[in-house]
């Protein structure tokens, strides 16, 4: 067993999610790299400043611009958009994600009931649905008017020809060609999918395989949270005898942190890594290619894996939870909360919409976890410094500041330009 402290663990977290110590991707080919580092690109459709998604990206990878996720996941195919908890993933991946797409549209206790219901309720749309694919080749759910459908009542969709789609794409006939606004235009998957990878990786080989991918995911994993991982795919009812036979075959390793309840399962192959940082050293390949974020903070996207789901306040103590679906009475902070990572902490956050005319980003307020940060300097032009390259990522050409509190912290952002 490895026993590590919790600075290592935060740097290491941080790093493998290649938020930490700084950028080292940088356009079209580094959005591809950060996409793979994340192991998912976890994807939202709400827009208030930019997409949950996007965001994500501007947080890892130079010059990213909202939407360049797209042109390696449909333009070049090297991956594929799919799942329950909607995220992008390697194409080469797919064969072990047709065995998880076999178990929905067959059901079992490590799946969604509700596709394959879908299957059973909605047999004839998705006849229909696969018989018009096959003819036109590419289909989205605005292809059928109200009028002309059955209605029904699932969230996933008022239309029984949307249900009957959204089933062949869960279930791996259908696949994603493209997005318009957002929206999935479908296409049969071998008409997106290499032909090479249309078949179902052996069931051992495909459990294995998301137990390991669920691992590298977290960095430092407990498979015990089913709430968390139930729609990657990550077969519970197996998970522990599947860790233990990883372990004795030296594929994973156990980890304990120190003043951390517990235990924690970690890839072998990222020792080395973890060794480095007990050191006090970069690890290779982790160095950033400009400003690090000691120099330059960074906003972290509303659903990024190192701060979501209460992720936040196990790592960093920072009670962190994106309020967009509260009531608007029960916020403590605001509708797009992002947190702000400066160095390897969470120490403040901000609320605050785009006005797209005017091209300005607004302020609805500005938290910091300790006060004392307004007046250290080093803060505040790492602040300034994340906001310059902020308002870039969202086209803005300034800031408004006016709600935030301190008045030297409120001046200084006030002068921020995209530069």
């Amino acid at each position: 067993m490895l026993t590590i402290d919790v600075h290592t663990a935060r740097r290491f977290i941080l790093g493998k999610q290649a938020l930490w110590p700084g950028r080292r991707f940088q356009g079209v080919a580094g959005t591809e790299q950060a996409m793979r580092a994340m192991e998912y690109l976890q994807l939202d459709p709400l827009q208030v400043v930019a997409r949950s998604h996007d965001i994500a990206l501007y947080s890892r990878v130079i010059d990213y611009s909202p939407g360049m996720w797209e042109i390696p996941t449909y333009q070049e195919r090297r991956f594929f958009d799919w799942g329950g908890w909607l995220a992008t993933r390697p194409m080469e991946e797919l064969p072990h994600w047709r065995v998880v797409m076999r178990r929905e549209r067959d059901g079992g206790p490590d799946v969604e009931q509700r596709v394959s219901h879908i299957g059973q309720e909605h047999a004839a749309a998705i006849k229909e649905m696969r018989q018009v694919l096959r003819e036109r080749g590419t289909v989205s759910n605005r292809d059928f008017d109200m009028a002309s459908r059955t209605r029904t009542n699932s969230y996933r969709g008022r239309k029984d020809s949307a249900l009957a789609l959204y089933y062949l794409w869960r279930t791996g006939e259908a696949m994603t060609h493209h997005r318009e606004n957002f929206e999935r235009v479908y296409a049969l998957t071998e008409a997106v999918a290499p032909p090479e990878l249309l078949y179902e990786s052996p069931e051992d080989v495909a459990d294995r395989f998301l137990i390991k991918k669920e691992i590298a995911f977290h960095g430092l994993a407990r498979l015990g949270r089913a709430s968390d991982a139930f729609q990657r795919g990550v077969p519970f009812s197996k998970a522990r005898r599947i860790v233990a036979d990883l372990m004795a075959a030296g594929e994973v390793v156990e980890v304990r942190v120190e003043g951390w309840k517990g235990s924690f399962s970690a890839l072998a192959a990222d020792v080395p890594v973890l060794e480095e940082l007990m050191a006090g050293r970069v690890p290779d390949g982790w160095k950033p290619l400009e400003a690090a974020t000691d120099d330059e903070a960074t906003f972290l996207a509303p659903l990024d894996p190192v701060s979501a789901r209460g992720r936040a306040k196990a790592l960093f103590g920072f009670d962190y939870v994106w309020e967009v679906y509260k009531p608007e009475h029960q916020r403590r902070y605001g509708y797009y909360t992002l947190p702000v990572l400066w160095g390897d902490r969470l120490v403040a956050r901000f609320d605050s919409r785009l006005d797209r005319p005017a091209r300005r980003l607004v302020l609805h307020g500005l938290w910091l976890e300790e006060e004392t940060q307004a007046a250290d300097e080093a803060f505040v032009e790492a602040l300034a410094a994340g906001f310059r390259r902020f308002l870039r990522f969202l086209g803005a050409e300034t800031l408004d500041a006016s709600a935030v509190q301190d008045v030297k912290l409120r001046g200084r952002l006030a002068a921020v330009t995209p530069g």
